[in-house]
């Protein structure tokens, strides 16, 4: 199945788009991977399709399960290297229509506990490229060590 581009989507145009917000960690079958450059819950992650749709059901039976086989492996990957107490999953995309999954850590002695995690509460925006790669390169590791 063939499906559109947008160049004004950040996961579609890759780039100083996605760069203000995300963090590459690696390509998966069905995904691209992101930390989420807010770090306030430790590992948070998106998980962007690679199709320009804005919802599931406009993905066929078989991409769909190969998104959500991604997803899965990526909150693997989340559990095994930061050790949340619970995992949150967020697919919202009201003004941005790319399919993508937020992977919210949730810690019970940490930010939000017990509450709906903010999409962007800028309370630990990383932008140095050292510390990103500081905590993308173990959740790198695991999700690749998956396959």
């Amino acid at each position: 199945m063939s499906y559109g581009f947008d160049e004004n989507c950040a996961y579609c145009a890759k780039g100083a788009l996605v760069e203000k917000f995300g963090y590459f960690i690696c390509e998966l079958p069905a995904s691209n991977v992101y930390l989420f450059k807010e770090q306030s819950h430790p590992g948070r992650c998106i998980v962007a399709s690679k199709h320009h749709v804005s919802e599931m059901r406009e993905l066929t039976k078989d991409e769909r399960i190969a998104f959500i086989e991604d997803v899965n492996r990526v909150a693997e990957a989340i559990h095994n290297v930061c050790h949340p107490d619970k995992l949150n999953y967020g697919m919202y995309g009201d003004t941005g229509h790319h399919l993508h999954m937020h992977l919210c850590p949730k810690y019970k002695d940490g930010f939000e506990w017990g509450g709906v995690f903010l999409m962007d509460p800028d309370q630990k925006k990383i932008q140095d490229q050292d510390e990103l790669e500081k905590i993308a390169s173990p959740l790198r590791d695991a999700i690749i060590d998956q396959k």
